[in-house]
């Protein structure tokens, strides 16, 4: 295929040399009806290029195949047999994967460190997850990616599971071996599902880590807003092989997405595509050296330490790392992570990603240049200078790997959706939760709708709370009180 065309991008393009007039949705027409002053902040370009998808950018059969031909151009670009494109992000996208894999109260192994959207896949399907435990580093308080022995074991467990599911990378940039987990996967004749929200950029440059494409995965759950050129709420998701029915997994995701999506994100990917396709190993290349460039200078910023390779990648840790994520250990600078944040933000109107107890992390991508790498240098340079202001760090209680992991007492949708009470944290422990408590970013859950809370958990989420961290998906996001169950779930227990 011509990987040079665009065929959203020359559609958009053709409907408005031929002038076509809507007397469909969307209502502003073409911006005329639009608030001027939203007209104009956001630009006329933008309410152009909001035009239907059908009966609008193609006909009301689709007979043109535009959104096809982008999806097969994309495919083919990096290296799967099929691709769907969703304007519903990655929270979408993975849980149509996870449908098309299991049904409900069939068995899906997941690893804990998984995305609060995987959680919610669950609580909607009624699928019956069964937790494979991540590599956890006690010392620094961080989770990797589950092992392949780990899968191993959890299949010998519950050889009914229907398949696997990893977060690779993480957003942190720690890597799983995908290769072996498919292996794993594989030789029981299971499918293996990747959520690599965090690794569009991969297939395009060999500096990086294995794609789950290229590493045998069956299916791969991509955002391209992340790490990509795309827009916000733009992913697609890949598959090939045998093991999962691409029928089923379109039906799938149709049975969750829109019926309205939006051009302008079916843009955003195809344009995104064709750029990579054309030029991604080349600006991946500038974006690597200049991660490489950064993390050395940051070095050399008093207090502040890069993790990298020597701290992520070993025995007992991940199998890969992205170095693009670059997280920055606050440790001997003695501030924590959301003092820190908040402070890059308030004073330089620099916004790191990830924050935590004593970490913050800045994303390069390669639309990064010297230019907003020097202003964050800049930034971290003062941050240094001025932590004494910062000092001494709230205290947050966190627990070891082993406190962390709480024990799951029935289904997610069960407790999700039984008869509930709020309790204060105080006196939450030895209850059962029946809501998500998400730290965000990077929005995995540290307890989920089934599982029995217990005061280690209860006291870093107290502790954190008031150090500055941020749990949005709660009732109470004080956490002041948690809602558990307040009776027997609906459904089976575990």
């Amino acid at each position: 295929m011509d990987q040079s065309r665009a065929p959203v991008l020359e559609a958009l393009s053709r409907y408005r040399r031929e002038g076509q007039l809507p007397f469909t949705p969307p209502g502003h027409k073409q911006a005329r009806g639009a608030d001027p002053e939203v007209r104009e902040v956001l630009g006329d370009a933008v309410f152009a290029s909001d035009v239907l998808a059908i009966s609008g950018l193609d006909d009301r059969h689709a007979s043109n195949g535009v959104l096809r031909e982008a999806e097969g151009l994309m495919a083919e670009a990096v290296r799967a047999e099929h691709t769907f494109f969703s304007t519903c992000g990655s929270s979408l996208s993975v849980k149509a994967a996870m449908l098309a894999v299991a049904g409900p109260y069939e068995k899906l192994l997941v690893g804990r460190d998984a995305h609060k959207s995987v959680v919610s896949g669950l609580i909607l399907s009624g699928l019956h997850p069964v937790w494979v435990e991540p590599e956890f580093d006690d010392e620094r308080h961080l989770a990797h990616p589950p092992s392949p022995d780990a899968y191993e074991r959890a299949f010998a467990e519950h050889p009914d599971a229907r398949g696997a599911l990893v977060t690779s990378p993480t957003p942190y940039g720690s890597c799983a071996d995908l290769r072996a987990l498919a292996e794993v996967c594989h030789r029981r004749g299971r499918p293996l599902v990747v959520d690599e929200a965090w690794g569009a950029h991969l297939p395009f440059s060999e500096r990086l880590p294995t794609w789950a494409m290229d590493a045998g995965a069956d299916v791969c759950v991509t955002s391209i807003h992340k790490m990509g050129s795309g827009l916000e709420q733009g992913s697609v998701f890949h598959l090939r092989g045998g093991h999962i029915d691409p029928a089923v997994l379109r039906s799938r995701a149709d049975l969750l997405g829109t019926t309205s999506p939006s051009v302008l994100i079916y843009a955003g990917l195809d344009g995104w595509r064709r750029q990579m396709a054309l030029h991604g190993p080349r600006l991946l290349d500038r974006a690597l050296d200049l991660a490489a460039t950064v993390r050395a200078r940051i070095e050399e910023i008093p207090g502040l330490h890069v993790d990298g390779r020597a701290e992520y990648v070993g025995a007992g840790r991940a199998a890969g790392l992205d170095p693009l994520p670059v997280v920055i250990d606050l440790a001997g600078l003695g501030v924590s992570g959301y003092a820190a944040a908040d402070w890059l933000r308030r004073n330089h109107h620099v916004n790191a990603h990830l924050t935590d107890h004593r970490r913050i992390s800045a994303q390069l991508t390669h639309a990064d240049d010297e230019e907003t790498a020097a202003a964050l240098l800049h930034a971290l340079g003062r941050l240094a200078a001025h932590a004494a202001e910062l000092r001494p760090p709230p205290r947050v209680a966190v627990p070891a790997a082993a406190d962390l992991r709480l024990e799951q007492t029935c289904l997610p949708r069960d407790a999700y959706f039984g008869a509930v009470a709020d309790v204060p944290l105080a006196e939450a422990a030895g209850r059962v939760a029946a809501e998500m408590l998400t730290p965000y970013p990077p929005g995995i859950p540290v307890a989920l709708p089934g599982e029995r809370l217990n005061r280690p958990v209860l006291d870093y989420l107290a502790t954190g709370i008031r150090a500055g961290m941020y749990v949005p998906d709660a009732a109470d996001a004080r956490l002041r009180t948690i809602r558990v169950l307040s009776g027997d779930p609906p459904g089976p227990a575990l």
